[in-house]
This record gives C-alpha cells, sequence and structure tokens, in this order.
C-alpha cells in the first residue's frame, strides 16, 4: 500500500463521528472501505432525491459526499435496517444560494446491532438551509444512532438548518444516542436541534386493544404513526409507502 491509502487507519471510540460505533464491525469492513465515497454533485437549479433501504446480515457502510448549486435542492431518505452494523454517513455542501439539503432517515430492528446515521453540513454561503429528520426504533440489545454536524461559514447569513431526531425504545437494553453538533460563525442564523428518547405509548395501544385492535397490529400502527415523521417531506407517495414498508417489517417475527 503506497501513497494516500497507506496512512489511513482504523478508527476508534475516541473519534467524536465513531464515539457509538460496533468498532469490531468495523474492523471486518477493513481501513478501505472507511474511504470510499460516492460522489453526487447537483448542479444550480437542479433537484436531486434517493430513496434508499440499506443493512444486511454483514457490516454495510455508506458514505455519500453531496455538492448543491445554486437554488439546487438534495433529497435522501433511508431506511438503515441491517442485522449487522450498518452506517449512512452524509457529506453535504452547500455552495449556492437557495440550496437546500433534506434527509429523512429511520433506524430500525432488533437483535445488538448498531445502526446509525452520521451526517456532516457545510452552509458555506448565505441563505441555505437544511432540515434532517431521523427516527429510531430499536429493541432486545439493538441501538440506533445520530451524529449531525452542522457547519457554518462566517458568511453564510440567513441559514435555516435543523435536526430533529426521536427514539422509540420497545424493550429493556436497547438504546438511542443523538450527538447534535453546531459550529455557527455567522449571526444571522436560524439553527435548531432537538432529541427525545422514549417508549410506546401504553395508554394508546390500551385504547386500541379495548377497541378490538389485536397486540402485534397496535404496536405496528403505533410505530408507523412514530417513523412516518421521516418522511413527509417525500413528495413521492409510491417512494414513501416502500419505505414505511421496508421498516415496518423489520417488526414482523420480532415476538414483542
Amino acid at each position: 500500500m503506497t501513497g494516500e491509502a497507506a496512512t489511513l487507519t482504523l478508527p476508534t471510540r475516541r473519534d467524536e463521528a465513531w464515539r457509538y460505533a460496533d468498532m469490531d464491525a468495523v474492523a471486518r469492513l477493513g481501513v478501505a472501505a472507511l474511504d470510499q465515497w460516492r460522489d453526487v454533485t447537483i448542479g444550480d437549479g437542479e433537484t436531486w432525491r434517493e430513496c434508499l433501504v440499506v443493512g444486511s446480515d454483514a457490516p454495510e457502510l455508506h458514505n455519500i459526499r453531496i455538492t448543491v448549486g445554486k437554488g439546487g435542492r438534495a433529497e435522501l431518505f433511508v431506511v438503515n435496517r441491517g442485522s449487522d452494523y450498518t452506517r449512512v454517513a452524509v457529506e453535504v455542501a452547500l455552495l449556492g444560494s437557495g440550496a437546500h439539503f433534506e434527509l429523512g432517515g429511520i433506524t430500525i430492528g432488533g437483535g445488538k446491532a448498531v445502526r446509525e446515521f452520521v451526517t456532516t453540513t457545510f452552509h458555506d454561503v448565505p441563505e441555505t438551509t437544511s432540515n434532517q429528520t431521523v427516527r429510531a426504533v430499536h429493541w432486545a440489545g439493538a441501538t440506533g444512532n445520530f451524529l449531525g454536524e452542522i457547519k457554518v461559514a462566517r458568511h453564510s447569513q440567513k441559514t435555516d438548518a435543523a435536526q430533529d431526531f426521536k427514539g422509540l425504545l420497545l424493550e429493556a437494553g436497547a438504546s438511542a444516542n443523538a450527538v447534535p453538533q453546531l459550529e455557527i460563525f455567522a449571526d444571522d442564523v436560524k439553527c435548531a436541534h432537538g432529541a427525545t428518547v422514549g417508549e410506546l405509548d401504553e395508554g394508546a395501544r390500551f385504547y386500541m386493544m379495548a377497541r378490538g385492535v389485536d397486540p402485534a397490529t397496535a404496536q405496528r400502527l403505533l410505530v408507523q404513526a412514530f417513523i412516518g415523521d421521516a418522511f413527509v417531506a417525500l413528495e413521492d407517495e409510491a417512494a414513501r409507502e416502500r419505505l414505511l414498508e421496508a421498516a415496518l417489517a423489520a417488526l414482523e417475527g420480532a415476538g414483542l
């Protein structure tokens, strides 16, 4: 191994972006996988949308680097449901005024798998916007993570950026972690983030069951309502239904 590749090393939990990762799975992926990025360039006034279902019974690392020109729009909607470690890392540079980045993400599943989204959004010019909505639903010993960093350059006035994370733990032993980070050097901006983690609303489930809804269906409906927020911005109804069904399929056979 020569050149730049020779300097690559496996991360550790001391690296902020990897603090909740499954390091054994990262080692199985190997150091070469860390620097494999897919580059997406969105020109002035263009719109790019991608809907993904990721995860399998082996570790997966999905690195996506996006640049957005003036008036461009990038939309990424992802269901992360792997039964092994699955990481979706996104770097977005908003390079023209009016550029927008939209992320809707769901991590869902049981077992002992770690599923995570890691994003870095660069607001490098004035009047750019971004919105990230992530929902995590986990049980058994599973973990769902969202590490989102927003960087606003000194001259990037009128930036409007938001991150919203909510975790739903269906069993004891599951966990969810959110690490929102803001690095803001401009003074005329709107940047917001929120993070909550809780349990299923047992009152709502009991109400539904008292009216004849079986327990599994009641749970599915409540989870569907919880995760639906992640795809509100997805205007393609067929794609939205496909992603929701892919997420909810993870509940089948869970024995909750």
